[in-house]
């Protein structure tokens, strides 16, 4: 019998979606991993935002520790109308605040009611795409040992929101970290990673479930339109320091 073909979710970031067999498996969680400065939140809010001009899929940006206001100022200097995909109800950003005034124990039943109210923003606008930025902030909240479990029932409630999800993490400036605790790339179904050696930045795709992704490493740019990555180009892993 012959198999049915994974349909797949175009980012619509430039050089990503022919390195991962046209898009993202629909339905399905990727970790976006990197150090400060990488280009984490560009890239899961360009996702969203392409999501929403070129695709009309609406999307859902959750942020852990920005102010909803940062976030939309950190965004200006790029050719995004972000107000104006706001008005037409193709993107929604809202502040999940797991931590405030809860003690530690008390974060899971804190988490579960925030998963609550990111499920009726995903209703409030019909959202196709999800990010949550970002996971590790979302791990300092919870006591230590505690966070793969949390972290596990935490996606596993994602997919029943119908959305393809991009969760971001930090990791150290190693390039062998792919996160922050050292569980999320083995709980989401793909891992992206970035990497800023200055001046150069790159990027590799470690995982993608039920993907014949490319191996190799890849040069990207920050530019007035996001991301834009050089699928043509290979940049030697010895070289990423």
């Amino acid at each position: 019998m012959e198999l049915k073909a994974l349909e797949r979710v175009k980012t619509g970031i430039k050089g990503l979606d022919e390195l991962i067999e046209g898009g993202i498996p629909r339905g399905s969680s990727v970790l976006v991993a990197g150090s400060s400065g990488t280009g984490k939140s560009i890239m899961s809010m360009q996702y969203l935002y392409n999501g929403a001009k070129q695709f009309q899929e609406p999307g859902v940006f959750v942020t852990v520790e920005s102010n909803v206001h940062t976030i939309s100022w950190d965004l200006e200097s790029f050719n995004w109308d972000i107000k104006a995909m706001q008005e037409d109800k193709l993107m929604l950003i809202y502040r999940i605040k797991p931590s405030d005034n809860v003690q530690k124990k008390f974060v899971v039943e804190k988490i579960e009611s925030e998963l609550n109210a990111i499920e009726e923003k995903v209703k409030e606008i019909g959202a196709k795409r999800l990010v949550i930025d970002s996971t590790t902030a979302l791990g300092t909240c919870v006591a230590p040992g505690n966070f793969r479990s949390l972290l596990f029932r935490f996606i596993d409630r994602l997919k029943d929101f119908d959305c393809t999800t991009m969760l971001t993490t930090e990791t150290k400036n190693i390039k062998t970290s792919f996160s922050a605790f050292g569980v999320e790339e083995f709980l989401a179904d793909g891992v992206v990673v970035l990497y800023f050696t200055p001046p150069h930045r790159s990027m590799f795709v470690r995982k993608m479930r039920g993907t014949d992704h490319d191996k190799n490493v890849h040069p990207f740019e920050i530019t007035t339109n996001g991301i834009e990555i050089r699928p043509k180009e290979q940049i030697l892993w010895e070289a990423i320091k």
